[in-house]
């Protein structure tokens, strides 16, 4: 791809000419060296605890925090929730043009891409491409080849992956995941596909493949009361699945997030004429509902095992509610589903702040995220460590809260938020 005119790039945003981006860095460059923060050549810290829920800006905070607790060499292996988070950061990055977000998501991918774009992974897994993303970020944002070449791995992988009778990507290929469709699955493969897509010129394949998952994982998993359910087995051979159906008991609530987000994604992407298209937001659609169906009333979040808010030992989960959040509140912004589902994602906003607080470090805590987990009945679910600061949730939550500082900022101020600069000025 050319790097001369401007193009449409990984997040629908444009591609400025590389003289202008030179031209506005050297702008802000200097509009920083004048800030006394620069001249001491400190890092922005997290808001000071005790620091209303108002004035802090969570995301920053969150960022700044778990920067200050892992190196890009330390934060983690290639692995989703890893990648999950740094697209949140990455996502942050944008809205503040802070260069050291980028510049720490560029050091962990390096350390598995070499300079000819190598990148020593199987991806064996759905799971395991998740992080191209990352990929096609870092092209995008650099122009380098070997970002292009590491992605095109993960593309040609999918050429002979296996998959049911019906053409789902199985989760894994290992005998334990064989001939089975996790809700999970979709979002660790299909928003990559689209970005891809985008950035290579390979949007007849990608929309066309992104599309066909999605719908053929939603005709086997979701069901009458519109939620999804964790898995689905072709064979009917693993323990979990049942013997008529192959499908797993529950509703987890993060394998139905991974879905909700995937969707969303996804739509925004393709062409408003895709064919499966109507298919997609019917699905959404009969999920928004089930969504707001169960979501708590009494603190606005949802369930570990969704439907079952009403046992005693079942308690809400913060990634899933993140997740939801952000789906409702982008679908409904996007007139994929009706419009009082934003007033569902504020509800289920608030709660997750609920969850968010400072440490007499400065640093940020989420709590109340589920780790990660396997296929199970009701018992295994409710019985999953509620972890703190899991990469889950952070990632989550970012991906939730800079959807709805973006569109509160647009409902506030009627138009799209400017580009800045880390220290507030346009670009």
């Amino acid at each position: 791809m050319g790097r001369g005119a401007p193009t449409v790039g990984v997040h629908g945003t444009t591609r400025r000419h590389p003289a202008l981006l030179l031209l506005a860095a050297v702008l802000c460059l200097a509009a920083l060296l004048t800030t006394p923060a620069a001249r001491a050549a400190a890092p922005p810290a997290a808001p000071a605890p005790g620091t209303s829920a108002a004035a802090t800006d969570w995301s920053v905070a969150m960022v700044e925090s778990t920067m200050a607790r892992y190196t890009a060499e330390s934060i983690g292996g290639w692995s989703y929730p890893t990648g999950l988070y740094l697209y949140g950061q990455y996502l942050v990055y944008e809205r503040t043009h802070d260069p050291r977000y980028l510049a720490y998501l560029k050091r962990y991918v390096d350390r598995f891409v070499d300079a000819d774009g190598n990148i020593d992974q199987n991806f064996d897994s759905l799971d395991s491409m998740q992080n191209g993303r990352l990929l096609v970020i870092l092209h995008h944002e650099t122009g380098e080849q070997r970002y292009q070449t590491a992605a095109d791995t993960i593309r040609k992988r999918l050429d002979s992956y296996p998959r049911t009778s019906d053409g789902g990507f199985w989760h894994a290929t290992s005998a334990s995941r064989a001939h089975q469709l996790w809700s999970d699955g979709v979002y660790m493969v299909n928003p990559f596909l689209v970005e891809y897509g985008a950035e290579f010129g390979d949007t007849a394949y990608t929309s066309d493949e992104a599309t066909r998952q999605l719908a053929v994982y939603g005709s086997h998993l979701q069901v009458d009361n519109g939620l999804l359910r964790h898995a689905y087995d072709e064979s009917k051979a693993a323990s979990w699945a049942d013997p008529s159906t192959g499908l797993a008991p529950e509703h987890w609530c993060r394998a139905i997030g991974w879905y909700a987000m995937a969707v969303v994604n996804v739509l925004d992407a393709v062409p408003a004429d895709q064919p499966r298209r109507p298919q997609l937001l019917s699905i959404l659609g009969r999920l928004a509902a089930g969504i707001e169906h169960y979501q708590d009333p009494a603190t606005g979040r949802w369930f570990q095992v969704v439907d079952k808010g009403s046992r005693t030992d079942d308690w809400t989960e913060t990634s899933c509610s993140s997740m939801f959040t952000f789906a409702l509140s982008r679908a409904a912004e996007q007139g994929y589903v009706d419009a009082h589902y934003a007033d569902v994602a504020e509800r289920g906003y608030q709660g997750v702040l609920a969850r968010i607080s400072l440490g007499d470090d400065g640093r940020t805590n989420l709590t109340d995220i589920s780790v990660g987990t396997n296929v199970g009945d009701y018992a295994f679910y409710v019985a999953r460590t509620r972890a703190t600061n899991d990469f889950h949730g952070l990632g989550a939550f970012l991906i939730m809260n800079e959807q709805m500082i973006r569109q509160g900022t647009q409902e506030r101020t009627g138009r799209h938020i400017t580009p800045l600069c880390a220290n507030g000025h346009p670009m």
